[in-house]
């Protein structure tokens, strides 16, 4: 079964942490660019980070609300892609989505409709 799971959300004070994991199933995520969303409640899903399949298609992104404080990663082996949260604000409080790009060997995109494949989100709660 293709199929994306999120993990590690949860709820912390500001200026903690957390690490989110997404698990790929069915396909390899070292030939997919895989990218972090979330969306707030009233608010529309905004792209916060994506890690092309290769840097010779491009560059690693990052949202500039998050750039310097989260850093995504990924792990071949377990086929495993993860967001490392720093330094967390009450305005990352939202529900986070891992995506698989449509294309194969495909460069990173901040048009979440450039993503086919979605896991079930998970929520990161951050308190002041």
């Amino acid at each position: 079964q293709v199929q994306l799971v999120e993990s590690g959300g949860g709820s912390v004070q500001a200026g903690g942490s957390l690490t989110l994991s997404c698990v790929a199933s069915g396909f390899t995520v070292s030939v997919y660019a895989m990218g972090w969303f979330r969306q707030a409640p009233g608010k529309e899903r905004e792209g916060v980070s994506c890690l092309p399949w290769s840097s010779g298609v491009g560059a690693t992104y990052y949202a500039d609300s998050v750039k310097g404080r989260f850093t995504i990663s990924r792990d071949n082996a377990k086929n495993t892609v993860y967001l490392q949260l720093n330094s967390l604000k009450p305005e990352d409080t939202a529900m986070y989505y891992c995506a698989r790009r449509s294309s194969i060997r495909a460069g990173c995109s901040g048009n979440q409709y450039s993503y086919n494949l979605w896991g079930q989100g998970t929520q990161v709660t951050v308190s002041s």
